[in-house]
Protein backbone atom coordinates (compact mmCIF):
# COMPACT_ATOMS: atom_id res chain seq x y z
CA UNK A 1 0.00 0.00 0.00
CA UNK A 2 2.99 2.52 0.76
CA UNK A 3 4.54 2.04 -2.99
CA UNK A 4 0.97 2.68 -4.44
CA UNK A 5 0.35 5.69 -2.08
CA UNK A 6 1.48 8.99 -3.35
CA UNK A 7 1.21 10.60 -0.10
CA UNK A 8 3.37 8.45 1.43
CA UNK A 9 7.42 8.92 1.69
CA UNK A 10 7.55 5.40 0.93
CA UNK A 11 5.66 5.71 -2.77
CA UNK A 12 8.43 4.29 -5.32
CA UNK A 13 10.73 4.83 -3.12
CA UNK A 14 12.67 1.69 -4.56
CA UNK A 15 14.16 3.22 -7.95
CA UNK A 16 14.41 6.44 -6.74
CA UNK A 17 16.63 6.02 -2.99
CA UNK A 18 20.14 6.98 -3.20
CA UNK A 19 22.82 4.51 -3.27
CA UNK A 20 23.62 4.98 0.64
CA UNK A 21 20.56 3.92 1.87
CA UNK A 22 18.85 1.81 -0.28
CA UNK A 23 19.08 -0.45 -3.50
CA UNK A 24 19.64 1.72 -7.03
CA UNK A 25 18.04 0.16 -9.49
CA UNK A 26 19.47 -0.24 -13.40
CA UNK A 27 18.81 -1.78 -16.35
CA UNK A 28 21.17 -3.19 -18.57
CA UNK A 29 20.50 -4.03 -21.78
CA UNK A 30 23.92 -5.00 -23.92
CA UNK A 31 25.12 -8.16 -24.34
CA UNK A 32 27.05 -10.06 -22.00
CA UNK A 33 31.08 -8.04 -21.53
CA UNK A 34 29.73 -4.90 -23.08
CA UNK A 35 31.79 -2.18 -21.60
CA UNK A 36 29.79 -0.03 -23.12
CA UNK A 37 26.53 -1.89 -22.31
CA UNK A 38 23.65 0.77 -22.30
CA UNK A 39 22.57 1.08 -18.53
CA UNK A 40 19.56 2.95 -17.53
CA UNK A 41 18.47 3.75 -13.60
CA UNK A 42 15.40 4.19 -11.97
CA UNK A 43 12.18 5.29 -13.35
CA UNK A 44 13.28 5.20 -16.44
CA UNK A 45 14.80 1.38 -16.04
CA UNK A 46 11.50 0.23 -14.86
CA UNK A 47 10.05 1.78 -17.73
CA UNK A 48 11.75 0.46 -20.59
CA UNK A 49 11.88 -2.90 -18.73
CA UNK A 50 8.03 -2.97 -18.73
CA UNK A 51 8.11 -2.17 -22.47
CA UNK A 52 10.45 -4.69 -23.24
CA UNK A 53 8.29 -7.31 -21.71
CA UNK A 54 5.42 -6.06 -23.39
CA UNK A 55 7.67 -6.66 -26.94
CA UNK A 56 8.31 -10.41 -26.14
CA UNK A 57 11.61 -10.10 -24.61
CA UNK A 58 12.84 -12.06 -21.72
CA UNK A 59 14.63 -10.11 -19.26
CA UNK A 60 16.18 -11.35 -16.17
CA UNK A 61 15.60 -9.62 -13.23
CA UNK A 62 17.03 -9.59 -9.78
CA UNK A 63 15.11 -10.57 -6.64
CA UNK A 64 15.56 -11.06 -2.91
CA UNK A 65 17.33 -14.55 -3.75
CA UNK A 66 18.25 -14.25 -6.78
CA UNK A 67 17.66 -13.43 -10.34
CA UNK A 68 14.78 -14.96 -12.16
CA UNK A 69 14.06 -14.93 -15.66
CA UNK A 70 10.99 -13.05 -16.46
CA UNK A 71 8.34 -13.13 -19.91
CA UNK A 72 5.30 -11.86 -20.93
CA UNK A 73 3.18 -15.04 -19.70
CA UNK A 74 0.16 -14.68 -22.53
CA UNK A 75 2.91 -13.91 -25.15
CA UNK A 76 2.97 -17.77 -26.46
CA UNK A 77 6.33 -16.54 -28.76
CA UNK A 78 7.82 -15.38 -25.97
CA UNK A 79 7.23 -18.36 -23.69
CA UNK A 80 8.59 -20.59 -26.53
CA UNK A 81 11.60 -18.32 -26.74
CA UNK A 82 12.19 -18.75 -23.48
CA UNK A 83 11.81 -22.55 -22.86
CA UNK A 84 14.15 -23.00 -25.90
CA UNK A 85 16.17 -20.70 -24.82
CA UNK A 86 16.36 -22.65 -20.84
CA UNK A 87 16.16 -26.35 -22.58
CA UNK A 88 13.30 -26.81 -20.53
CA UNK A 89 11.45 -28.93 -22.51
CA UNK A 90 7.75 -29.05 -21.32
CA UNK A 91 8.40 -28.45 -18.41
CA UNK A 92 5.40 -25.89 -16.39
CA UNK A 93 6.73 -22.55 -16.13
CA UNK A 94 5.49 -20.84 -12.44
CA UNK A 95 3.87 -17.38 -13.45
CA UNK A 96 3.59 -14.33 -11.07
CA UNK A 97 -0.12 -12.21 -11.04
CA UNK A 98 -0.12 -8.60 -10.43
CA UNK A 99 -2.59 -9.22 -7.75
CA UNK A 100 -5.21 -11.77 -5.90
CA UNK A 101 -7.93 -11.13 -8.08
CA UNK A 102 -6.10 -11.70 -11.20
CA UNK A 103 -4.81 -14.95 -9.51
CA UNK A 104 -8.58 -15.87 -9.56
CA UNK A 105 -8.95 -15.30 -13.09
CA UNK A 106 -6.69 -18.10 -13.71
CA UNK A 107 -7.46 -20.89 -11.40
CA UNK A 108 -9.64 -21.78 -8.74
CA UNK A 109 -8.52 -20.09 -5.28
CA UNK A 110 -10.46 -21.32 -1.98
CA UNK A 111 -9.81 -19.80 1.42
CA UNK A 112 -6.49 -21.78 2.39
CA UNK A 113 -4.74 -20.65 -1.31
CA UNK A 114 -5.35 -17.16 -0.55
CA UNK A 115 -4.24 -17.35 2.52
CA UNK A 116 -0.70 -18.80 1.24
CA UNK A 117 -1.33 -16.25 -1.60
CA UNK A 118 -1.26 -13.35 0.42
CA UNK A 119 0.71 -14.30 3.25
CA UNK A 120 3.99 -13.38 3.93
CA UNK A 121 6.05 -16.05 3.13
CA UNK A 122 4.52 -15.50 -1.00
CA UNK A 123 5.40 -19.04 -1.96
CA UNK A 124 4.49 -20.46 -5.32
CA UNK A 125 0.63 -22.11 -4.74
CA UNK A 126 -0.19 -25.32 -7.15
CA UNK A 127 -3.74 -24.56 -8.47
CA UNK A 128 -6.37 -25.65 -10.61
CA UNK A 129 -6.55 -24.02 -13.55
CA UNK A 130 -9.74 -22.19 -14.59
CA UNK A 131 -11.65 -22.41 -17.83
CA UNK A 132 -11.70 -19.26 -19.81
CA UNK A 133 -8.13 -17.86 -17.77
CA UNK A 134 -6.11 -18.75 -21.03
CA UNK A 135 -5.83 -15.39 -22.76
CA UNK A 136 -3.86 -14.56 -19.88
CA UNK A 137 -1.49 -17.50 -19.82
CA UNK A 138 -0.52 -19.17 -23.56
CA UNK A 139 -0.94 -22.62 -23.37
CA UNK A 140 3.29 -23.30 -23.36
CA UNK A 141 3.21 -21.71 -19.98
CA UNK A 142 1.92 -25.08 -18.21
CA UNK A 143 1.58 -27.80 -21.07
CA UNK A 144 -0.99 -30.47 -19.94
CA UNK A 145 -1.19 -30.02 -16.47
CA UNK A 146 -4.36 -29.28 -15.30
CA UNK A 147 -2.47 -27.40 -12.35
CA UNK A 148 -0.88 -23.77 -12.34
CA UNK A 149 2.29 -22.43 -10.14
CA UNK A 150 1.01 -18.87 -9.15
CA UNK A 151 2.73 -16.79 -7.03
CA UNK A 152 2.23 -12.68 -6.27
CA UNK A 153 4.94 -10.16 -5.83
CA UNK A 154 6.70 -9.94 -2.65
CA UNK A 155 9.15 -7.28 -3.33
CA UNK A 156 8.66 -3.19 -4.09
CA UNK A 157 10.23 -4.19 -7.36
CA UNK A 158 7.91 -6.66 -8.44
CA UNK A 159 4.60 -4.76 -7.69
CA UNK A 160 6.39 -1.85 -9.78
CA UNK A 161 7.06 -4.02 -13.07
CA UNK A 162 4.29 -5.40 -13.25
CA UNK A 163 2.68 -1.71 -12.89
CA UNK A 164 0.67 0.22 -10.42
CA UNK A 165 -2.82 1.96 -11.00
CA UNK A 166 -1.95 4.62 -13.37
CA UNK A 167 0.95 3.11 -15.10
CA UNK A 168 1.00 2.96 -18.73
CA UNK A 169 -0.56 -0.71 -19.86
CA UNK A 170 1.95 -3.96 -19.50
CA UNK A 171 1.55 -7.57 -18.82
CA UNK A 172 -0.29 -8.41 -15.76
CA UNK A 173 0.74 -11.90 -15.77
CA UNK A 174 4.78 -12.50 -16.03
CA UNK A 175 6.58 -15.87 -15.79
CA UNK A 176 8.49 -16.07 -13.24
CA UNK A 177 11.48 -18.81 -13.56
CA UNK A 178 14.51 -19.15 -11.25
CA UNK A 179 17.58 -17.51 -13.28
CA UNK A 180 19.81 -20.20 -13.87
CA UNK A 181 20.72 -22.42 -17.14
CA UNK A 182 18.58 -25.97 -16.44
CA UNK A 183 20.57 -27.94 -14.14
CA UNK A 184 22.56 -25.30 -12.16
CA UNK A 185 21.84 -23.35 -9.34
CA UNK A 186 20.02 -19.78 -9.30
CA UNK A 187 22.19 -16.97 -10.03
CA UNK A 188 23.13 -14.59 -7.42
CA UNK A 189 25.96 -12.61 -8.71
CA UNK A 190 25.96 -9.42 -10.94
CA UNK A 191 28.92 -10.38 -13.18
CA UNK A 192 27.63 -13.95 -13.00
CA UNK A 193 24.07 -13.18 -14.50
CA UNK A 194 25.46 -11.32 -17.16
CA UNK A 195 28.10 -14.80 -18.44
CA UNK A 196 25.60 -17.29 -17.17
CA UNK A 197 22.25 -15.92 -18.35
CA UNK A 198 23.84 -14.06 -21.17
CA UNK A 199 22.50 -16.56 -23.87
CA UNK A 200 19.00 -16.35 -22.00
CA UNK A 201 18.11 -12.70 -21.20
CA UNK A 202 17.92 -9.72 -23.97
CA UNK A 203 18.08 -7.46 -20.49
CA UNK A 204 19.23 -7.11 -16.44
CA UNK A 205 17.09 -5.55 -14.47
CA UNK A 206 19.28 -5.28 -11.34
CA UNK A 207 20.24 -3.29 -8.21
CA UNK A 208 23.16 -2.40 -6.25
CA UNK A 209 22.34 -5.07 -2.97
CA UNK A 210 23.96 -8.15 -3.29
CA UNK A 211 22.56 -11.47 -2.61
CA UNK A 212 24.53 -13.56 0.23
CA UNK A 213 22.24 -16.23 0.29
CA UNK A 214 20.68 -18.29 -2.83
CA UNK A 215 17.06 -19.17 -2.34
CA UNK A 216 14.96 -20.22 -4.62
CA UNK A 217 10.66 -19.66 -4.71
CA UNK A 218 9.01 -22.39 -2.36
CA UNK A 219 6.16 -24.30 -3.86
CA UNK A 220 3.40 -25.28 -1.73
CA UNK A 221 -0.24 -26.86 -2.64
CA UNK A 222 -3.19 -27.68 -0.22
CA UNK A 223 -4.09 -30.74 0.48
CA UNK A 224 -7.11 -32.00 2.15
CA UNK A 225 -7.38 -28.52 3.47
CA UNK A 226 -3.49 -28.87 4.74
CA UNK A 227 -0.94 -27.00 3.57
CA UNK A 228 1.90 -29.23 1.66
CA UNK A 229 5.11 -28.19 0.73
CA UNK A 230 6.41 -29.39 -2.13
CA UNK A 231 9.67 -27.00 -2.22
CA UNK A 232 10.85 -25.62 0.98
CA UNK A 233 12.99 -22.31 0.40
CA UNK A 234 12.18 -18.76 0.64
CA UNK A 235 10.01 -17.78 3.52
CA UNK A 236 10.10 -21.54 5.07
CA UNK A 237 13.98 -22.23 5.37
CA UNK A 238 16.27 -21.75 7.00
CA UNK A 239 13.17 -21.32 10.26
CA UNK A 240 14.23 -24.11 12.99
CA UNK A 241 11.60 -27.33 13.03
CA UNK A 242 10.67 -28.68 16.90
CA UNK A 243 11.82 -32.68 16.84
CA UNK A 244 9.94 -34.55 19.44
CA UNK A 245 13.14 -36.53 20.41
CA UNK A 246 16.58 -34.53 21.09
CA UNK A 247 19.45 -35.55 18.51
CA UNK A 248 23.50 -35.11 19.03
CA UNK A 249 24.63 -32.14 17.00
CA UNK A 250 24.27 -33.98 13.28
CA UNK A 251 24.90 -32.34 9.45
CA UNK A 252 22.18 -34.58 7.18
CA UNK A 253 23.75 -33.95 3.67
CA UNK A 254 20.41 -35.17 1.96
CA UNK A 255 20.18 -37.05 -1.33
CA UNK A 256 21.41 -36.15 -4.94
CA UNK A 257 17.64 -35.15 -6.45
CA UNK A 258 16.22 -31.66 -5.45
CA UNK A 259 18.94 -31.60 -2.53
CA UNK A 260 18.38 -29.80 0.70
CA UNK A 261 20.59 -30.69 3.85
CA UNK A 262 19.52 -30.41 7.41
CA UNK A 263 21.38 -29.12 10.62
CA UNK A 264 20.30 -30.33 14.18
CA UNK A 265 20.75 -30.20 17.56
CA UNK A 266 18.85 -30.71 20.54
CA UNK A 267 15.23 -30.22 20.28
CA UNK A 268 15.38 -28.25 16.67
CA UNK A 269 16.08 -28.74 13.30
CA UNK A 270 17.25 -26.82 10.44
CA UNK A 271 16.71 -27.67 6.53
CA UNK A 272 18.22 -25.56 3.99
CA UNK A 273 16.63 -23.75 1.07
CA UNK A 274 16.09 -25.57 -1.97
CA UNK A 275 20.10 -26.70 -3.60
CA UNK A 276 18.96 -28.63 -6.71
CA UNK A 277 20.48 -31.84 -8.65
CA UNK A 278 23.91 -32.72 -7.47
CA UNK A 279 25.05 -33.46 -10.45
CA UNK A 280 27.09 -30.57 -11.55
CA UNK A 281 29.65 -28.97 -9.78
CA UNK A 282 28.18 -25.77 -9.82
CA UNK A 283 25.70 -27.28 -7.29
CA UNK A 284 28.30 -28.92 -5.39
CA UNK A 285 29.84 -25.44 -4.97
CA UNK A 286 26.91 -24.01 -4.03
CA UNK A 287 25.69 -26.89 -1.69
CA UNK A 288 28.97 -26.68 0.11
CA UNK A 289 28.90 -22.63 0.34
CA UNK A 290 25.61 -23.24 1.74
CA UNK A 291 26.65 -26.09 4.56
CA UNK A 292 28.86 -23.35 5.87
CA UNK A 293 26.38 -20.40 6.19
CA UNK A 294 23.87 -22.64 8.06
CA UNK A 295 26.12 -24.12 10.38
CA UNK A 296 27.19 -20.55 10.89
CA UNK A 297 23.97 -19.52 11.34
CA UNK A 298 22.79 -21.51 13.79
CA UNK A 299 26.01 -22.32 15.64
CA UNK A 300 25.66 -26.15 14.90
CA UNK A 301 29.25 -27.80 14.99
CA UNK A 302 28.03 -31.17 14.09
CA UNK A 303 29.28 -34.43 15.33
CA UNK A 304 28.20 -36.78 13.31
CA UNK A 305 27.28 -36.77 9.23
CA UNK A 306 24.43 -38.49 7.64
CA UNK A 307 24.04 -39.89 4.28
CA UNK A 308 21.87 -41.77 2.07
CA UNK A 309 22.83 -45.33 1.52
CA UNK A 310 23.39 -45.26 -2.17
CA UNK A 311 27.09 -45.73 -3.00
CA UNK A 312 26.98 -43.30 -5.79
CA UNK A 313 25.28 -40.55 -4.50
CA UNK A 314 27.76 -37.75 -4.37
CA UNK A 315 26.14 -36.10 -1.00
CA UNK A 316 27.13 -39.38 0.32
CA UNK A 317 30.87 -38.99 -1.03
CA UNK A 318 30.84 -35.33 0.05
CA UNK A 319 30.01 -36.42 3.49
CA UNK A 320 32.79 -39.20 3.83
CA UNK A 321 35.13 -36.71 2.84
CA UNK A 322 34.27 -33.71 5.13
CA UNK A 323 33.92 -36.27 7.82
CA UNK A 324 37.27 -35.55 9.70
CA UNK A 325 37.66 -38.32 12.32
CA UNK A 326 33.79 -38.27 12.76
CA UNK A 327 31.70 -40.92 11.54
CA UNK A 328 29.33 -40.81 9.07
CA UNK A 329 25.99 -43.04 9.43
CA UNK A 330 24.35 -44.46 5.99
CA UNK A 331 20.68 -44.42 6.00
CA UNK A 332 18.30 -46.43 4.04
CA UNK A 333 15.80 -44.09 2.07
CA UNK A 334 13.05 -44.73 2.42
CA UNK A 335 13.27 -45.01 6.22
CA UNK A 336 14.36 -41.60 6.32
CA UNK A 337 10.84 -41.13 4.48
CA UNK A 338 8.92 -42.87 7.20
CA UNK A 339 10.97 -41.45 10.26
CA UNK A 340 10.98 -37.78 8.94
CA UNK A 341 6.91 -38.20 9.07
CA UNK A 342 6.89 -39.55 12.08
CA UNK A 343 8.91 -36.65 13.62
CA UNK A 344 6.71 -33.87 11.26
CA UNK A 345 3.95 -35.48 13.39
CA UNK A 346 5.19 -35.37 16.68
CA UNK A 347 5.94 -39.11 17.08
CA UNK A 348 8.81 -39.84 19.85
CA UNK A 349 9.54 -43.51 18.74
CA UNK A 350 8.04 -44.88 21.33
CA UNK A 351 6.02 -46.99 19.70
CA UNK A 352 6.83 -48.45 15.89
CA UNK A 353 4.55 -47.18 13.10
CA UNK A 354 3.35 -48.88 9.93
CA UNK A 355 5.15 -46.11 7.13
CA UNK A 356 4.08 -46.24 3.67
CA UNK A 357 6.90 -45.19 1.48
CA UNK A 358 6.17 -44.31 -2.10
CA UNK A 359 8.45 -42.52 -4.26
CA UNK A 360 10.35 -42.69 -7.50
CA UNK A 361 13.75 -44.59 -6.69
CA UNK A 362 15.50 -45.40 -3.60
CA UNK A 363 18.48 -47.63 -2.75
CA UNK A 364 17.50 -51.14 -1.47
CA UNK A 365 19.57 -52.82 1.13
CA UNK A 366 18.97 -55.66 -1.25
CA UNK A 367 20.60 -54.24 -3.88
CA UNK A 368 17.04 -53.71 -5.89
CA UNK A 369 16.01 -49.83 -6.23
CA UNK A 370 13.12 -49.67 -3.75
CA UNK A 371 10.06 -47.38 -4.14
CA UNK A 372 6.92 -49.22 -2.96
CA UNK A 373 7.79 -50.07 0.41
CA UNK A 374 5.55 -50.85 3.66
CA UNK A 375 7.52 -50.34 6.25
CA UNK A 376 7.30 -51.20 10.23
CA UNK A 377 9.60 -48.55 11.15
CA UNK A 378 10.84 -46.41 14.33
CA UNK A 379 13.76 -43.94 14.62
CA UNK A 380 16.27 -46.40 15.41
CA UNK A 381 15.45 -49.54 12.57
CA UNK A 382 13.19 -50.57 10.01
CA UNK A 383 11.54 -54.01 8.88
CA UNK A 384 10.14 -54.38 5.87
CA UNK A 385 7.10 -56.20 5.21
CA UNK A 386 5.21 -55.32 2.23
CA UNK A 387 6.28 -53.45 -1.06
CA UNK A 388 4.90 -53.35 -4.50
CA UNK A 389 6.45 -56.81 -7.08
CA UNK A 390 9.38 -56.54 -8.42
CA UNK A 391 9.78 -55.92 -12.16
CA UNK A 392 13.13 -55.48 -13.88
CA UNK A 393 14.27 -52.16 -14.68
CA UNK A 394 14.99 -52.70 -17.96
CA UNK A 395 18.32 -50.52 -19.56
CA UNK A 396 18.74 -48.78 -16.19
CA UNK A 397 17.92 -44.73 -16.54
CA UNK A 398 16.78 -45.49 -19.80
CA UNK A 399 13.87 -47.05 -18.63
CA UNK A 400 13.09 -43.65 -16.34
CA UNK A 401 13.63 -41.57 -19.59
CA UNK A 402 11.69 -43.91 -21.62
CA UNK A 403 8.27 -44.82 -19.66
CA UNK A 404 7.33 -47.39 -22.28
CA UNK A 405 10.18 -49.79 -21.26
CA UNK A 406 8.56 -49.77 -17.76
CA UNK A 407 4.98 -50.42 -19.57
CA UNK A 408 6.38 -53.34 -21.38
CA UNK A 409 8.52 -54.72 -18.25
CA UNK A 410 5.01 -54.99 -16.57
CA UNK A 411 3.57 -56.81 -19.31
CA UNK A 412 6.48 -59.28 -19.38
CA UNK A 413 5.91 -59.65 -15.69
CA UNK A 414 2.03 -60.06 -16.16
CA UNK A 415 2.16 -62.91 -18.62
CA UNK A 416 0.90 -60.36 -21.17
CA UNK A 417 2.00 -60.59 -25.16
CA UNK A 418 3.13 -57.39 -26.61
CA UNK A 419 1.03 -56.69 -29.28
CA UNK A 420 1.34 -53.17 -31.71
CA UNK A 421 -2.40 -52.68 -30.43
CA UNK A 422 -0.86 -51.18 -27.59
CA UNK A 423 0.33 -47.57 -27.17
CA UNK A 424 3.65 -48.64 -25.10
CA UNK A 425 4.16 -51.32 -28.18
CA UNK A 426 3.71 -49.12 -30.86
CA UNK A 427 5.96 -46.54 -28.71
CA UNK A 428 9.16 -48.95 -29.15
CA UNK A 429 10.92 -49.13 -32.37
CA UNK A 430 11.16 -53.43 -33.55
CA UNK A 431 14.75 -53.34 -33.40
CA UNK A 432 15.04 -51.68 -29.49
CA UNK A 433 12.06 -54.14 -29.04
CA UNK A 434 14.16 -56.85 -29.48
CA UNK A 435 17.06 -55.65 -27.26
CA UNK A 436 14.75 -55.30 -24.62
CA UNK A 437 13.44 -59.16 -24.99
CA UNK A 438 17.27 -60.29 -24.96
CA UNK A 439 18.01 -57.88 -21.81
CA UNK A 440 14.93 -59.43 -20.16
CA UNK A 441 15.38 -62.98 -21.22
CA UNK A 442 19.08 -62.60 -19.79
CA UNK A 443 18.83 -60.49 -16.50
CA UNK A 444 21.51 -58.14 -18.32
CA UNK A 445 21.18 -54.67 -17.27
CA UNK A 446 17.45 -54.69 -15.68
CA UNK A 447 17.87 -54.22 -12.01
CA UNK A 448 14.80 -55.28 -10.14
CA UNK A 449 12.55 -52.22 -9.15
CA UNK A 450 9.22 -52.13 -6.77
CA UNK A 451 8.82 -48.12 -7.44
CA UNK A 452 5.51 -46.84 -7.22
CA UNK A 453 6.99 -43.64 -9.51
CA UNK A 454 7.66 -47.12 -12.06
CA UNK A 455 4.22 -48.28 -11.86
CA UNK A 456 2.91 -44.51 -12.99
CA UNK A 457 5.23 -44.40 -15.50
CA UNK A 458 4.19 -47.50 -16.95
CA UNK A 459 0.22 -46.86 -17.14
CA UNK A 460 0.77 -43.45 -18.38
CA UNK A 461 2.86 -45.49 -21.52
CA UNK A 462 -0.35 -47.88 -21.48
CA UNK A 463 -2.91 -45.48 -21.93
CA UNK A 464 -1.24 -43.67 -24.67
CA UNK A 465 0.02 -40.59 -22.56
CA UNK A 466 3.12 -40.30 -22.56
CA UNK A 467 6.34 -42.56 -23.79
CA UNK A 468 9.30 -40.51 -23.30
CA UNK A 469 9.82 -37.55 -20.75
CA UNK A 470 12.14 -34.84 -20.30
CA UNK A 471 11.67 -33.94 -16.34
CA UNK A 472 10.80 -36.03 -13.42
CA UNK A 473 7.74 -36.81 -12.78
CA UNK A 474 5.98 -35.56 -16.64
CA UNK A 475 4.54 -39.05 -16.82
CA UNK A 476 2.62 -39.74 -13.88
CA UNK A 477 1.27 -35.83 -14.11
CA UNK A 478 0.18 -36.58 -17.66
CA UNK A 479 -1.86 -39.27 -15.89
CA UNK A 480 -3.37 -37.29 -13.06
CA UNK A 481 -4.08 -34.80 -16.03
CA UNK A 482 -6.32 -37.22 -18.00
CA UNK A 483 -7.91 -38.44 -14.66
CA UNK A 484 -8.76 -34.69 -13.71
CA UNK A 485 -9.97 -34.36 -17.14
CA UNK A 486 -12.42 -37.52 -17.19
CA UNK A 487 -14.13 -36.17 -13.76
CA UNK A 488 -16.49 -38.39 -11.72
CA UNK A 489 -15.76 -41.94 -10.30
CA UNK A 490 -14.00 -44.72 -11.85
CA UNK A 491 -13.65 -47.79 -11.13
CA UNK A 492 -10.36 -48.59 -9.57
CA UNK A 493 -8.01 -51.63 -10.71
CA UNK A 494 -8.44 -54.80 -8.38
CA UNK A 495 -5.07 -55.16 -6.06
CA UNK A 496 -4.40 -58.15 -3.56
CA UNK A 497 -2.06 -58.57 -1.02
CA UNK A 498 -0.09 -61.46 -0.84
CA UNK A 499 2.16 -63.38 1.72
CA UNK A 500 6.05 -62.56 1.50
CA UNK A 501 8.75 -65.02 1.63
CA UNK A 502 10.70 -64.98 5.21
CA UNK A 503 13.75 -63.40 2.74
CA UNK A 504 10.99 -60.41 2.57
CA UNK A 505 10.93 -59.86 6.59
CA UNK A 506 6.87 -60.10 6.09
Amino acid sequence: REYEDPADRRFHAQPVACHACGPRLSLITGGPGSAAAPRLFGEEALARARRLLAAGAVVAVKGLGGYHLACDASDATAVRLLRARKNRGGKPFAVMARSLETAERLACVGPAERALLTGRRRPVVLLRRREGGGSLVADGVAPGSPDLGVLLPYTPLHHLLLGLPGDPAGPSVLVMTSGNRSGEPIVTDDKDALTRLGALADAWLTHDRPVHVPCDDSVVRICAGQELPVRRSRGYAPLPIALPVPVEPALAVGGDLKNTFCVAEGGYAWLSAHVGDMDDLATLTAFEAAVGHLTELTSVAPEVLIADRHPGYRSGQWAERHARGRPVRRVQHHHAHVAATMAEHGLDGSAPVIGVAFDGTGYGDDGAVWGGEVLLADYDGFRRFGRLSYVPLPGGDAAVRNPYRMALSHLRAAGVRWSEALPCVAACAPGERRLLERLLDRSVVCVPTSSMGRLFDAIASLAGLCHRVEYEAQAAMALESAAVAAGGPADGYRFALLPGRPADGA
